[in-house]
């Protein structure tokens, strides 16, 4: 909306660069274009404000399907005055000079012009589509039938505006309807979340099959190797066993033949020192071979006497002694006559 400031009896008018201002004075255009700044007179001035920037009109209406089946469209149509000239000699945009208020309603009647075209537009293509068509198809079929019939109209040409861009946000059928029409869509979609809670169950079951054959291949190859095991832990025992008996064996018969060696040993000393014990003795009997009795006599009982204890007091008979002295008389004779 244009500023107007007041000042006696005259008036200045501003206005913004989306805002259209035509100034007639006395029958004749003296201000047109956008942004104008001027002064003028109340009285003999005449003021048209047409906006130039873009416009939205919601749009909200039912329509019928070809099964008799209503339907909710709701969309919005994006607009602007192409030709502000042109629009202000269709459609009053007039102000008051006084307060620049606009005398009539121009964006309601363009709203309503836009509103009932495209509700037009839109009966008659949603009269020839089934329900599940509309509410499937709709939106985009809808969208493209406003904008192309917006602007192909030579209503909405004449008035000097153009349609910048055309939005359907929603196709609906009555909530009952819908509902019904769900109904399916829903089951469908329970069957397939009960197909998927059964594919889970099923792959659980499966998964815990798969773990409980893991753990008994698991507990086979245990059982398998534990086998093995105890087999390779035997013939360990065997092979110490035999190896202990090899070594034992080994062990026994150098303690035999040790305890041989040591035998023959003995036994050559034994002999050794025997033929020497035997030697001696022969010796010694060789040299009292050539001895007379009573020197034997006296040897022997000088070796007794060495091998006797000790003798504190010895008693000497006649018995004993007659005899000896008769011998040792006897070889005294005889070896002084060997002598003579």
């Amino acid at each position: 909306m244009a500023d107007i400031t007041r000042l006696g009896f005259v008036r200045h008018l501003r206005a913004n660069p989306t805002t259209y201002i035509r100034h007639h004075r006395k029958g004749e255009l003296v201000h047109d274009g956008p942004a104008q700044a001027f002064w003028y007179r109340p009285l003999t001035a005449a003021l048209a404000e047409i906006p130039i920037d873009d416009r939205e009109q919601p749009l909200l209406f039912h329509a019928r399907t070809a099964e008799f089946q209503d339907v909710t469209v709701q969309a919005t149509v994006t607009y602007r005055v192409v030709d502000p000239a042109l629009a202000a000699t269709r459609i009053d945009f007039s102000i008051d000079p006084t307060d620049g208020l606009w005398r009539a309603t121009p964006l309601e009647q363009l709203g309503a012009l836009l509103t009932e075209l495209a509700q037009q537009h839109t009966l008659d293509l949603v009269a020839r589509m089934s329900l599940t068509q509309a509410l499937a198809e709709g939106m985009t079929a809808i969208r493209e039938r406003i904008r192309t019939g917006l602007v192909a109209d030579t209503r909405i040409a004449e008035t000097g505006i153009g349609v910048v861009d055309v939005r359907v946000t929603a196709v609906r059928a009555e909530p009952e309807v819908e509902r019904a029409l769900q109904t399916p869509m829903r089951e469908e979609l329970q069957q397939d979340a009960d197909k998927a809670t059964y594919a889970r169950r099923a792959l659980a079951v499966e998964r815990e099959r798969a773990i409980a054959e893991n753990e008994l291949q698991n507990q086979i190859e245990l059982a398998r190797r534990e086998e093995q095991l105890v087999i390779q832990r035997g013939q360990n025992e065997r092979k110490r066993a035999e190896e202990q008996s090899v070594a034992g064996r080994i062990e026994a018969e150098a303690e035999a033949e040790r305890v041989n060696l040591l035998a023959e040993a003995h036994a050559n000393r034994t002999r050794v020192v025997g033929l020497a014990h035997a030697d001696a003795e022969a010796a010694t009997l060789a040299a009292y071979r050539d001895l007379d009795t009573a020197t034997v006599i006296a040897l022997a009982a000088k070796e007794l006497a060495a091998h006797l204890p000790e003798i504190g007091t010895l008693n000497l008979t006649p018995d004993l002694l007659t005899p000896i002295l008769a011998r040792l008389g006897a070889g005294r004779a005889a070896t002084e006559q060997d002598a003579a």
